[in-house]
C-alpha cells in the first residue's frame, strides 16, 4: 500500500449533493448530534408537563391537608381539656382568618356554634377570650344569609351575660364587648336591640366616668382595655343610628339613650391610651352624625371641647411613652380637624386590583373594627367575601384582569427558556470558531 495512503474508515465523510443542487459533506457525528438535540428538547417537553401536573397535585394535597387539619380542630372542641380546646379554637380562627371557606363551614356551623357556646359557658379566662373571638369570624365566614343572621340570634344573649359578669377576667370580657358589637352589626335586627346593646356596653366603660368629685378612678390596665374595648364596640354600633336620631337624643336633656357630650368628653382624660383614643373617636362620630342632621350639633360646647382635643394632640408630657405620645397625637390631629373645620379622613385602602376609599369617620371605624377581628386576612375577604363587600358597597366580585388570564404558564416559560438558551449556545460557538481560525 503506498505510504501516505490509510485505508478509509466505516462512515467516513462522503460528498453528498443536497436538495438545492450544491455539494455538501455530512457526517454521522453530526446527524448523532442533531437527534440528540431533538431528543433532549422532546424530553425536556416531557419534564415540564410532568412538573406542571406534579404542581397541580401538590396545590390539591395543600388544600386537603389543610381541610384535614380544620376538621381535626373542629372535632377538639368537644374533648375534656381546656387547654387543647382553646388552641382548637385559636387554630380555628387563624384558618377562618387565612382563607373564605363558606361551602366547608356551613356544613358544620352547628357543630362550631355548640362549640363556642359551651365555651363561653363553662370555660374561663383564655378559653372565653378564644370562643368570643371565634364567634363574629364564624358570622363573616357564613357571609349574607339566614345562616349569619341565626347564629348572631343565638350568640349574643351568652355574650352579653359574659361581658357583663364581673367575675369573668377582663381580658375574656374585652373579647365578648368586640363580638357583641359586630353580631349587632351583622345581625341587621331592630334599633330597639341595637340601643339595648349600646345600654349594655355603655354600663361597662361607665367605669371610667370622673367620680363625683371631678377626680379620676383609679383603674388597672386590663379593666382600662375593657372600658376600650365596650367604648369601641358602642362607637361600631352608633354607625347604625340615623343622623336625626343622634343629634335628637343628644339635643335633648330629658333623653338618656345615649350618654351626653359632656361625659364622654371626661374619657379624654383617662391614664389609658386605648381609651383616650377611642373616645375621640366616639366623638368625631357623633360630631359627623349630628352635623349631617343639623350644621350647629353641640355648638355650645365645641370650643370647650377643641381645647382638650388640642391639648391632647400636641401632648409632650414626658411621663408617656414615646410611642403613645406618638400615636395619640397622629390620631387626635385627625380629630380636631374634623371637629374645627369639618374636614372628614380621607384613607385609601387598595387590595388586589381595586380601591377602597375610608372618606367618613363611619366607614372608617366599621373598616377597623374588621380589621380588629381579620387582621392581615381582610384583603383577602375584601376582594371573597360576598358579605364585606355589601358592607362596604364595593359590588360585585371584580373577574381577574385580561393580562392576568393571559400569563405564561411555568410550562411556556421553561420551553421559551430552554430555545433562547440553544440559540445562543449556537451562536457563542460560532464566535469561537471565528475566534479560533483568527488565532490560527
Amino acid at each position: 500500500m503506498p505510504k501516505g495512503k490509510r485505508k478509509g474508515k466505516s462512515g467516513s465523510s462522503a460528498p453528498k449533493i443536497r436538495p438545492d443542487g450544491t455539494l455538501g459533506i455530512t457526517s454521522d457525528e453530526d446527524s448523532m448530534n442533531d437527534n440528540a438535540s431533538v431528543i433532549s428538547l422532546a424530553s425536556d417537553s416531557r419534564s415540564v408537563v410532568e412538573e406542571g401536573n406534579e404542581n397541580e397535585t401538590d396545590e390539591t394535597s395543600i388544600e386537603e391537608q389543610f381541610e384535614e387539619k380544620l376538621r381535626d380542630a373542629i372535632d377538639g372542641l368537644s374533648q375534656k381539656s381546656a387547654q387543647g380546646r382553646t388552641q382548637c379554637m385559636e387554630a380555628i380562627c387563624q384558618a377562618f382568618t387565612k382563607r373564605f371557606i363558606p361551602d366547608f363551614v356551613i356544613d358544620r356551623r352547628l357543630t362550631i356554634a355548640d362549640g363556642i357556646e359551651r365555651c363561653l359557658k363553662r370555660g374561663r379566662g383564655a378559653e372565653q377570650a378564644a370562643a368570643a373571638q371565634l364567634a363574629p369570624l364564624m358570622c363573616v365566614q357564613l357571609g349574607v344569609g339566614e345562616c349569619s343572621e341565626e347564629l348572631c340570634r343565638d350568640l349574643t344573649p351568652v355574650l352579653m351575660l359574659v361581658a357583663r359578669d364581673p367575675s369573668v377576667s377582663a381580658v375574656a370580657r374585652a373579647k365578648c364587648c368586640w363580638a357583641l358589637g359586630l353580631l349587632t352589626f351583622l345581625a341587621g335586627g331592630e334599633m330597639q336591640d341595637v340601643m339595648e346593646r349600646m345600654r349594655a356596653l355603655e354600663a361597662i366603660y361607665s367605669g371610667s366616668y370622673l367620680k363625683g368629685d371631678g377626680t379620676l378612678p383609679t383603674i388597672a390596665p386590663e379593666v382600662g382595655a375593657l372600658h376600650a374595648a365596650a367604648l369601641s364596640a358602642w362607637s361600631l354600633l352608633l354607625t347604625l343610628m340615623a343622623p336625626g336620631d343622634v343629634f335628637m337624643y343628644m339635643s335633648d336633656e330629658d333623653c338618656h339613650y345615649l350618654p351626653e357630650l359632656s361625659q364622654l368628653s371626661e374619657l379624654l382624660e383617662s391614664a389609658h391610651l386605648d381609651l383616650r383614643m377611642a373616645a375621640g373617636e366616639v366623638i368625631a362620630l357623633l360630631y359627623e352624625q349630628g352635623r349631617t342632621h343639623d350644621s350647629d350639633f353641640c355648638s355650645d360646647f365645641t370650643d370647650e371641647l377643641v381645647g382638650k382635643l388640642r391639648q391632647l394632640a400636641t401632648d409632650s408630657h414626658k411621663y408617656r411613652a414615646k410611642k403613645d405620645r406618638k400615636t395619640q397625637r397622629s390620631s387626635f390631629r385627625d380629630i380636631v380637624q374634623f371637629v374645627e373645620d369639618d374636614v372628614p379622613p380621607e384613607v385609601q385602602v387598595r387590595f388586589g386590583q381595586e380601591m377602597l376609599l375610608l372618606d367618613s369617620w363611619c366607614r372608617k371605624k366599621q373598616y377597623d373594627a374588621f380589621c380588629q377581628v381579620l387582621g392581615s386576612g381582610m384583603n383577602l375577604h375584601l376582594t371573597e367575601n360576598e358579605l364585606l363587600r355589601d358592607v362596604f358597597e364595593l359590588g360585585e366580585k371584580v373577574t381577574p384582569l385580561t393580562y392576568a388570564s393571559n400569563k405564561q404558564t411555568k410550562q411556556e416559560r421553561h420551553l421559551l427558556n430552554a430555545a433562547a438558551f440553544k440559540a445562543r449556545t449556537i451562536s457563542r460557538g460560532k464566535y469561537r470558531d471565528k475566534r479560533s481560525i483568527a488565532a490560527c
